[in-house]
């Protein structure tokens, strides 16, 4: 059954992503460090992985007819999957934990809503990892659906991760943190120029 404007009564709920991938050990590990995600079953030629009940949220296939992507980061298709902490020190915690693992984001956002980090998958698939400045999707919709702000900024302030690391050790509260991102406080030296994907190969 669908509504007037032929929308499902009741709509399905997002459950995975699946990606091809020529380096699938390696895309396991890493999605292992950065978010958790564990093979539910893992094959010489895929893997379903889950942070969480679910059987499956990534899924990788490396099927031997896979070829190298060209021009990933200026090709349409996806730019990224997210994952969201539910609270500020966690999500902060993540990155200083990734961060003495090598692993770094591309750029950092704050988009009003949220505070998103970006980083690059061994595919250079974008996943953000992010957390609702509000504490509550009722109201980050709300903002996002109401604010002028976010009309006239949909992409947001640049920060710099480890400024914010330092305001934190400072002191300041998230909430003191995110107005000052949003006030250009941590902007990094040499923002990234756009929002597109690093290359990968």
């Amino acid at each position: 059954m669908t509504d007037h404007r032929g929308v499902p009564i009741i709509p399905p709920k997002l459950h995975h992503a699946t990606f091809l991938t020529l380096k699938l050990d390696e895309m396991v590990r890493w999605y292992g460090l950065v978010c958790g995600l564990q093979p539910v079953h893992y094959a010489e030629t895929a893997a379903w992985l889950t942070n969480d009940e679910a059987n499956h949220r990534i899924a990788l296939i490396a099927h031997p007819a896979i070829t190298r992507p060209e021009n990933k980061s200026t090709s349409a298709g996806l730019h990224h999957t997210a994952f969201e902490y539910a609270t500020f020190g966690q999500w902060l915690d993540n990155y200083v934990r990734l961060r003495d693992h090598g692993v770094t984001p591309f750029m950092c956002l704050d988009h009003g809503l949220t505070m998103s980090m970006y980083y690059a998958d061994p595919e250079g698939n974008g996943v953000e990892i992010q957390y609702d400045c509000f504490g509550d999707w009722a109201a980050s919709k709300e903002w996002m659906w109401s604010a002028r702000e976010f009309a006239e900024n949909p992409i947001g302030e640049w920060f710099d991760a480890d400024k914010i690391v330092e305001a934190r050790a400072q002191g300041l509260s998230a909430e003191e943190i995110h107005e000052g991102a949003r006030a250009g406080k941590y902007r990094p030296e040499n923002p990234p120029a756009d929002v597109l994907l690093p290359e990968a190969y």
